[in-house]
């Protein structure tokens, strides 16, 4: 896979990735505690969750069911002191990858999280990247919002500019 994605990629154990400012956390729910095990305390780390609680895809697709719990704050629990902001989750892959920067607008990118700063750097950071950014505001708020089976989940939309 890192040879595909070209020579600014490199692989590392999870320590080490997490161990950067900003760490994307994007594996198959069923993996989340596994990926995640053993890594030391994230602290200021900010973590973007872009998971989704399938626990089985097709054919016999299933929806984790997590109670009152949002799926964010699930992965939240598992990574002490980290920042958590639930985002890309809701799109389609095959809508993240291309430009989005559309000749009718910018991509919207839903987000939500508890810690305004991880937000406001998330938010800067996809800016650049082309996206138009909306907050929806905390993790248990926005992310059910945005998370499997909410309104905005598989939602695109693009902000006029």
């Amino acid at each position: 896979m890192v040879k595909d994605l070209g020579a600014l990629a490199a692989a590392a154990p999870p320590a080490e990735a997490a161990a950067a400012d900003l760490v994307v956390l994007a594996v198959p729910w069923p993996q989340i505690p596994d990926a995640v095990a053993g890594l030391p305390r994230l602290d200021k780390t900010v973590v973007i969750d872009a998971t989704n609680q399938f626990a089985s895809l097709s054919p016999n697709l299933e929806i984790a069911d997590l109670g009152d719990l949002t799926g964010s704050a699930y992965v939240s629990s598992l990574l002490p002191g980290a920042r958590v902001v639930k985002a890309f989750n809701s799109l389609h892959a095959q809508f993240i990858a291309p430009d989005p920067c559309h000749e009718a607008g910018r991509q919207v990118l839903f987000l939500a999280g508890d810690d305004a700063d991880a937000k406001n750097t998330v938010r800067d950071l996809t800016s650049e990247f082309g996206f138009a950014p909306v907050d929806l505001g905390t993790l248990r708020g926005g992310g059910r919002l945005i998370q499997l089976g909410g309104p905005l989940s598989a939602l695109h939309v693009l902000k006029q500019d």
